[in-house]
Parts: structure tokens; sequence; C-alpha cells
């Protein structure tokens, strides 16, 4: 995608500037922290700091600002959200008038927006998942236009991931959450210039896929040339995963001799899952609903059918029984 005329409308760009930077749009557990570690890595885009530190579940790192996140973790709070649940009901302008008003503390975000909002002779790169929700929120707070790296991982992937990592955290829980993470960045920064990955992309051929994706950022999106232009296969070797992308292969082949539940066409289809619970009952049956709700968004995102204006994504509010979580 382009720039839309909005950019210019706004007064937000023009065809002599360049972007200060980008944010980097996916879902948790959608492989951010690895495109966003192989980017900075690779090409010496800025994060700023202090960043949150590695953890068990990942070892290289987040990339991402504490102050962005705890000013986003802040917005949430104060509407009863957490990343993990209630996430659909985020609004937007009540955020900015929780700010105006003084209601919520802005101290994290004044950190964080004299950083984004300051000079930047090396361009930035800024990632949060929770910002897929809370963009709207912080594009009135900018001076700028940013681009956005958006890319999104199977469905089933991460709410297995999920599962295992959080405690009583449903098949059902991670899909949802999946539809409206990918919903809402898609949303959110319609009309922004976008370079679009995914994390089967990266797997496959890390080094050609990251290279593209800093080379678009560059000519497509006019964000300012990083300090370095061309990607080493170190930087690649150094960084990725090897194991993952093992298991990513071991899952596909598990899963080429399982029973097709539905054909989405163009060769993306779901396959049957394992589940917890007893085939036939309203959980089962919930359950694989919001599978195969989450496939359907799933194939579109790989087809590019979910990016057109007009698409229609699924009702997760008119469900028969509301997920717990949203």
């Amino acid at each position: 995608r382009e720039f839309s005329d909005s950019d210019n409308e706004n007064g937000m760009m023009n065809s002599s500037q360049q972007r200060l930077g980008f944010m980097v749009l996916g879902m948790h557990r959608s492989g951010t922290s690895m495109l966003s570690g192989l980017l900075v890595q690779g090409f010496g885009y800025e994060t700023g700091g202090p960043l949150i530190g590695a953890a068990f579940d990942n070892e290289k790192g987040f990339y991402e600002r504490i102050d962005v996140v705890l000013q986003n973790d802040e917005f949430f709070q104060a509407q009863r959200i957490g990343w993990s649940y209630n996430v659909y009901n985020y609004d937007s302008e009540r955020a900015l008038f929780d700010k105006t008003k003084g209601t919520i503390k802005f101290r994290e975000g004044e950190r964080a927006l004299q950083f984004l909002n300051g000079r930047h002779d090396i361009p930035y790169l800024q990632k949060d998942p929770r910002m897929c929700i809370a963009l709207p929120t912080w594009l009135k707070l900018l001076n700028h236009s940013p681009a956005v790296v958006f890319t999104y991982r199977h469905p089933l992937e991460v709410a297995m991931s999920l599962k295992k990592r959080e405690e009583n955290f449903t098949l059902e829980h991670g899909l949802r959450l999946w539809i409206v993470y990918n919903m809402r960045a898609i949303q959110n920064s319609a009309g922004l210039c976008r370079v679009l990955s995914s994390n089967d992309a990266v797997n496959k051929d890390a080094f050609t896929e990251v290279q593209r994706i800093a080379d678009e950022l560059t000519t497509k999106c006019r964000v300012k040339r990083p300090p370095t232009e061309t990607l080493s296969r170190k930087v690649v070797d150094e960084f990725v995963d090897q194991k993952l992308q093992h298991n990513h292969k071991q899952r596909e082949e598990r899963e080429k001799n399982l029973p097709i539940l539905e054909d989405f066409g163009n060769g993306c289809v779901a396959r049957e899952i394992q589940s917890d619970y007893t085939v036939g009952s309203s959980n089962q049956k919930v359950e694989a609903e919001m599978y195969l709700m989450a496939m359907s968004v799933y194939c579109d995102l790989e087809s590019g059918k979910a990016f057109d204006e007009d698409y229609e994504w699924p009702d997760l509010v008119n469900m028969k029984r509301p997920a717990r979580i949203s």
C-alpha cells in the first residue's frame, strides 16, 4: 500500500519529506520480536530505551520500550482491559480523554513521545503488540506519520503457544485474541504506508524476507535510510532460532496427513485439531467454530483479501456463546 491521501491532507507528510520511523504490528507470539531483532541488529534501526529484558520465552529480547508498554497498560487498565482480555472494546478516544482530564498517569507516555517525536538521524523502530489495539491513540499524539510493518503467524501456532505459556489459557481464548489483534492492526493502520510480511515468510528465508522489508521501508514508505542497508548472513545465522524453524517444519509435516475440515481455496485449508474437550461437547463445538473463523481470516491474510477496504471481519460479538475473554 502506498501513501494515502490522508497523509497529505493532515499536513503530516509531503512529497519531499521522509518518514522518521516505523512501528512493527503483530499479535503476541507471532514472531514480532525476532523480526524486530533482525531489523535492529541487521540494519541499525533505533529503538531507544530502556527495553524490556530477555525472558524464558524470548531469550533474545522483545525490543519493546518499557515506557510504551507501561503507558499502553495504563490506557488499558482505565477501561478494564488487559493485553489478553476485553481488547475488542478498547476506545481510543476515551484513552485520549482520560489523558486530557488527568484521570490516568501519562508520565511513561511523555517519556516515550520525547523519543518518538524527537529528532531522528537514524530511523526508529517501535514495537509492542498492544499497539495493534492502541495505535489510533498514539497517532493523535505523534507529530508525524509513521510507517508500519505488519506481520502475522498461523493462528493455531499462536494459540498453542499462549496455551502453553499462560495459566488457564484455552485454545478458544487464544484464537479469539488472534482474530482481534490482527483485525485491529489492519483496521487501525489503514491509510498508513504498510509493508506486509508473515512469520512463515521469515522462517522460510529470513535473509531474503527481512532485506525486502527494509528495502520497501526505504523505497515504498520513504522511511529514512538506516545506517546499514545490506543485511549480513552472519546476523541472520546468529539471531534466527533454528529450533523454531525445525519445529515449524515438523508441524507442517504432521498436518499433511490430518483430515481437512474446510478448504478455503488457493491451497489454504483448515485441518483437524486435537481438542482437550469431548468430541461433540458444547465447548468443543465452540472451539472448532473459533478455529475455523480464525483460519478463514488467516487464509484471507495469505491471499491478501483481508487488506481490502470492504473486507468483512468475523462477528465476534454476536457468536452464540461470547467467550469470557475477547
